[in-house]
């Protein structure tokens, strides 16, 4: 009876337990296929399981998509039906797929629809209930991007090795990473000899200055390219001016210099420079002949009349004489200044006083000419390199013009500005004005509005800006007066 009612008790006990785990093993079975729906249903790749003998047996949503169709139409179809091309490469792939317990590599599918993707995958076999799994990842896509990077890649190379221009990328450092052939011929070395080396190192090696460098570094910090004319002297002596274009991480931290020679285009410009003189003293001496022949005609007939007359009053001919060499003197010295090339030395000098000299100057005869100056100035006007008489001889030019122009009198009006580093001086008369079909010729030798002018001075003052590297601009209208505008760099 004892004995009954302990296997009873057991029994109970039995039961309870199994009451107990039972929970416990749903939960497992409920854990498993969540991991199994996060590992297989919901993964990102395409996951297969299929055998030799029946083919694919279960397809994830991923590889559905890959292969543009449903689990059904996929099941009992073997992966090598899906394979484009039977080369030997596919071959030995499908071959290793079936004798290898595991390979990785990438061939290109062809999908039912006609779409041809590059596939990469992994296999691995007997990995569940004897049957193989097989990940596949469409890396169509990157293998696109890849192909078109190689593609830019060459084109780049193309042009960077075929370019005229001496091309440098050196990063952050400063250290050339590479030099196209006109770069080596630029700078006369083989290629080992730049590529791994400093870029300054090699600049000053070439006489470059430290200040000139470290200016070219600001001005690319600060706008991310820069550009100038460096003169350079290479190692066996040879002289070279160089012009140069920078540009900050053009790519994969990499900058870009551009190097071009251009010491013949400056030989050139200069030549053509002085022969743009010897053209202009040709014409300067045509005119000049006919300027000079009137007064020295009057010089000789007067001189004669003293010779052949017994007058006593005399002074009328010294008048007359004086006249007429004042005159002569005047053309001269404008024909000097362009004929002959001028030792210019520039300062920094106050421009708003070279101004106010001018006018204090010309302040007489403005009053002869009942004409009154008003001068508008911006707050702090900065000095400006220059040199101070040739300018002062520019304003005395136009000024001296505006104030002859304006017979019956009225204003001369002055102003100057300062705006991006430049000097903005505008000097604006009253007179007649000029139609636009005479504007165009202003400052060529010669052509003048006055009677008695000779040209010259306008293209004087023309010549004093331009080697300024500053810019005369004039505007005028038949009846309301002339403006010059004048614009000078403050910097040297």
């Amino acid at each position: 009876m004892k004995e009954s009612q302990s296997d009873s008790v057991e029994l109970q006990s039995v039961a309870v337990n199994k009451d107990e785990k039972l929970p416990k093993l749903n939960q497992k079975v409920q854990k498993q296929g969540e991991l199994y729906r996060d590992l297989f249903v919901e993964a990102l790749d395409g996951i297969i399981f299929w055998s030799s003998e029946k083919g694919i047996v279960e397809a994830n949503k991923s590889a559905c998509r890959i292969f543009e169709s449903s689990e059904e139409e996929l099941k009992n179809k073997k992966i090598e039906d899906f394979i484009y091309s039977k080369s030997s490469k596919s071959i030995r792939v499908l071959n290793e797929m079936y004798n290898k317990d595991s390979i990785r590599d990438e061939l290109v599918f062809l999908m039912p629809n006609g779409q041809k993707k590059i596939l990469e995958f992994t296999t691995k076999l007997h990995s569940i209930n004897d049957h193989h799994m097989t990940i596949f990842r469409n890396v169509t896509e990157r293998y696109e991007m890849e192909q078109e990077l190689r593609e830019r890649e060459r084109k780049f190379r193309s042009i960077f090795e075929g370019t005229l221009e001496g091309l440098l990328l050196w990063n952050d450092q400063f250290e050339i990473v590479d030099v196209n052939p006109a770069g080596k011929k630029l700078f006369r070395g083989y290629k080992e000899e730049l590529v791994g080396h400093s870029l300054l190192e090699i600049l000053e090696k070439n006489q470059v200055s430290r200040d000139e460098i470290e200016e070219h570094l600001k001005e690319l910090d600060l706008n991310g390219h820069a550009a100038g004319i460096l003169s350079i002297t290479l190692e066996k002596g040879v002289p070279l001016n160089v012009e140069y274009s920078t540009k900050k991480n053009v790519f994969s931290n990499l900058n870009l210099s551009t190097f071009r020679d251009i010491t013949d285009k400056l030989q050139i410009e200069e030549h053509l420079r002085k022969s743009d003189t010897l053209s202009v003293v040709g014409q300067l001496a045509a005119g000049i002949a006919h300027e000079i022949r009137n007064p020295m005609t009057a010089l000789k007939g007067f001189i004669q009349l003293l010779e052949d007359t017994i007058a006593d009053d005399h002074s009328m001919y010294f008048g007359v004489i004086k006249t007429e060499l004042n005159r002569i003197d005047s053309i001269i010295n404008e024909f000097l200044v362009l004929a002959k090339p001028q030792a210019t030395k520039y300062l920094e000098k106050d421009i708003v006083q070279i101004m106010r000299e001018t006018i204090e100057l010309l302040r007489p005869q403005a009053v002869l000419h009942n004409v009154q100056f008003q001068l508008e100035l911006e707050n702090h006007i900065p000095p400006i390199y220059c040199e101070p008489n040739q300018l002062k001889k520019v304003f005395i030019n136009i000024i001296k013009n505006a104030i002859e122009v304006m017979s019956s009198g009225g204003y001369i009006y002055i102003s100057m500005k300062e705006e991006e580093g430049y000097i903005y001086i505008s000097i604006q008369d009253e007179g007649e004005g000029i139609g636009s079909e005479l504007l165009q010729k202003l400052g060529e030798p010669f052509y003048t509005t006055k009677e008695k002018g000779t040209g010259l001075g306008l293209m004087v003052s023309y010549r004093i800006i331009d080697d300024h590297k500053g810019k005369i601009e004039v505007e005028s209208e038949k009846g309301k007066g002339t403006t010059f505008h004048i614009k000078l760099p403050i910097k040297k």
